[in-house]
């Protein structure tokens, strides 16, 4: 039998059978054949499925009684007429009876047919109504959110190439949909990494597992110039059968998230830098460790190249005010970059002087107190960033492409400049860089106007104090006298240490070191005014105890100083030495062939306590012996027993022949230590 229709036959290639698409098997479309008669003579599994009738049950009857209510018999009987008599197909729904006894409205497209010998049949092909109605609403529904989804979709057939790709996708990738067509995944995707995009595609395709939210990032064809961020998913696509279609992916745009969260991170990373300069910068008051950890602290995360210059008169407190345009003397302190790189060896080194003439950057940013800022170097930039024609062909060589410069300003004066650079660093400066940096330099400034400042106080106790010590002493008769002083190594002060050697009548010697407890320009004063007066009453030639008990009665008159000291009094005549102490350290003897040892002396009780008698003890010394005089600076740490410095101190007098500065400064350098916090005043005499 053959279906009528209008149309001529014509020949069909049939092509390599693929296997079937199981949507029929959704559908459950059932196809029933009548006769004239109205007689059912074919009956598909699909009718039995749908009617409920069995082919044994359904061949033979009348379709009408079988199928339909009365009240709808007429209508059934008349359409089946009319497309019997006038070969015209129909289509439509009406209510058949399941044999269950219940009415369910299917779906018909009848049409007649003819036999090989002319006899006419009725074609009935019918499906649920409400099933087609279910998927015609799927079908519209899924066609409306894949072309009006503001997410990218996407299908692949099993090779990966594009089945169908809605307007989404086309505007990310900026490319027509028509034009994904048929073409694989990278031929469209802006990643660089679409190889492991598609190997994990296949493994989605072959495990059933799928693969959500993969962060990649991009630059589409429509914004070249600019990173945009995508959210992949992945999951593979199969029939009611099971057998594999391909893969949906979905492309959801979060580029304004990535820009959110990058900033963030920014932000993050500002503010640990900021804490992090709170607590490296500023650690000593050395101006130049200070501008060493300015530059520490801006390499690598907020340049490539880092410099601090400071105007040579601010760091010597001889500011003058001078024309906005004119030329300024830097000095530079710091130089870090956080690679090897040219651009070092186009700045001036540390510790050296350079003149900048107004139209230089760095002179601008100094005479403005203002950030100066170039976003993108060009060649005609770098002369006013280099010292000379020969530094900006370095600078040019390195790929310095964005400089940044902000004053190092400190209660409203500007003592220099921060200078930065970027070369592997691909992005410009912004106005967060300048933010953040000018933030770090005020940070610095204060850092830096504190360590000059105390560097001039203490500059200005240390040449009160070395003023006020005795220069090299000369000649003494029977003995060899040697002597150091030395300031605190881990402070900015000096204190109130001191030693002198005091000629006296009938060739006998003075010997006296003290402490004024305290430090900077008052404790270096005050020892000054008690070593004069130490000097006064030795001459008078008083024994020992008077000399304390005098300086006593003078430091009581002295606000808030307590003073340790060791007065002794060598006669060479009768080679013996007499001594008193107030609170002081002990004396070392080392004489040859025997151990060194701490002279046992009373105490005393410090100068400035009042009340309190001194006692003189008088010792041999024979030829050849050595007499240690010191203050606890030279001995005292926070990490140490005393004893076990003293000690330490007795093991380096045990070759007391040593010529007397070797001593002094064996001594210095065994016991002193770097993060000593007090000076010490030493003074070392052999009996000849």
């Amino acid at each position: 039998m053959t279906a009528e229709s209008p149309e001529t036959d014509r020949d069909v290639s049939v092509p390599e059978t693929p296997r079937p698409t199981g949507l029929l098997d959704v559908l459950s479309v059932a196809a029933v054949v009548l006769d004239t008669g109205g007689r059912i003579v074919f009956w598909t599994p699909q009718a039995e499925e749908l009617f409920g009738y069995t082919a044994d049950e359904a061949l033979g009857n009348y379709a009408a009684r079988l199928l339909i209510g009365p009240e709808h018999l007429k209508s059934v009987l008349s359409l089946f007429t009319d497309v019997l008599e006038t070969g015209r197909s129909w289509a439509g729904a009406f209510p058949v009876r399941h044999k269950d006894g219940s009415s369910r409205l299917m779906e018909f497209r009848t049409m007649r047919l003819l036999d090989d010998v002319g006899e006419m049949f009725a074609l009935g092909i019918a499906a649920d109504h409400t099933l087609l109605q279910r998927v015609e609403t799927d079908l519209a529904l899924c066609d409306r959110l894949i072309r009006q989804s503001p997410i990218g979709l996407a299908l692949l057939d099993p090779e990966l190439r594009y089945v169908l790709v809605n307007p989404a996708l086309a505007r990310i990738d900026g490319i027509p949909a028509e034009d994904h067509i048929g073409r694989r995944l990278r031929e469209t995707l802006p990643f660089s990494d679409v190889g492991t995009i598609e190997s994990a595609l296949r493994q989605v395709l072959t495990t059933g597992t799928p693969l959500l939210d993969q962060y990649h990032v991009g630059r589409p064809p429509t914004d070249p110039d600019e990173d945009h961020a995508w959210s992949l998913s992945f999951y593979r696509l199969e029939d009611p059968g099971g057998r594999t279609l391909g893969a949906a992916a979905s492309v959801v745009d979060v580029t304004e998230r990535h820009r959110a969260a990058i900033e963030a991170d920014r932000a993050r990373r500002r503010l640990a830098l900021i804490a992090d300069a709170s607590t490296r910068v500023g650690t000593t008051l050395e101006v130049e460790e200070t501008a060493h950890e300015l530059a520490d602290i801006a390499i690598p995360d907020l340049a490539d190249v880092a410099a601090v210059d400071v105007l040579d008169e601010a760091l010597a407190y001889r500011r003058t005010s001078k024309p906005a345009g004119g030329p300024e003397l830097f000095r530079a302190l710091a130089l870090r970059a956080s690679h090897p790189t040219v651009a070092l060896r186009a700045a001036d080194p540390p510790g050296d002087l350079a003149a900048y003439d107004g139209d230089r950057l760095v002179t601008l940013c100094v005479h403005t107190a203002r950030p100066v800022v170039v976003r993108h170097v060009a060649e005609q930039d770098l002369p006013r960033i280099a010292r000379d024609a020969e530094a900006a062909t370095l600078l040019a060589r390195a790929g310095v492409h964005s400089y940044l410069a902000v004053p190092l300003v400190a209660h409203g004066e500007v003592l220099g400049a921060l200078d930065l650079k970027r070369t592997r660093n691909p992005l410009p400066f912004d106005d967060d860089d300048v933010v953040l940096a000018s933030e770090l330099a005020s940070r610095a400034a204060i850092a830096i106007d504190n360590a000059r400042w105390f560097q001039s106080v203490r500059n200005t106790a240390l040449t009160l104090q070395r003023s006020l010590l005795p220069d090299h002493p000369p000649h003494h008769t029977g003995l060899e006298v040697a002597s150091r002083y030395q300031p605190a190594q881990a402070t900015s002060e000096v204190g109130g240490d001191w030693y002198d050697v005091i000629p006296l009548d009938d060739d006998k010697t003075a010997l006296v070191v003290g402490d004024v407890m305290g430090n900077g320009i008052d404790a270096a004063a005050t020892m000054g005014r008690l070593r004069t007066a130490t000097c006064a009453y030795a001459d008078l030639d008083l024994p020992p105890e008077a000399v304390l008990q005098h300086l006593d009665k003078i430091t009581c008159d002295l606000e808030h100083y307590i003073v340790t000291c060791l007065y002794a009094v060598y006669d060479p005549r009768t080679r013996e030495c007499h001594l008193a102490n107030a609170g002081h350290m002990p004396a070392a003897l080392a004489s040859p062939g025997r151990a060194p040892r701490l002279l046992d002396l009373p105490a005393g009780a410090p100068l400035g306590v009042g009340g309190i008698a001194f006692e003189t003890t008088t010792i041999r010394l024979d030829p050849g012996d050595l007499l240690v005089l010191y203050t606890d600076g030279l001995v005292e740490t926070r990490h140490h027993p005393i004893d076990d410095r003293l000690n330490m101190l007795l093991s380096f007098l045990q070759e007391p022949h040593r010529p007397l500065e070797e001593t002094c400064d064996l001594l210095l350098y065994g016991l002193r230590h770097p993060d000593d916090h007090d000076d010490v005043a030493l003074l070392v005499a052999r009996t000849r």
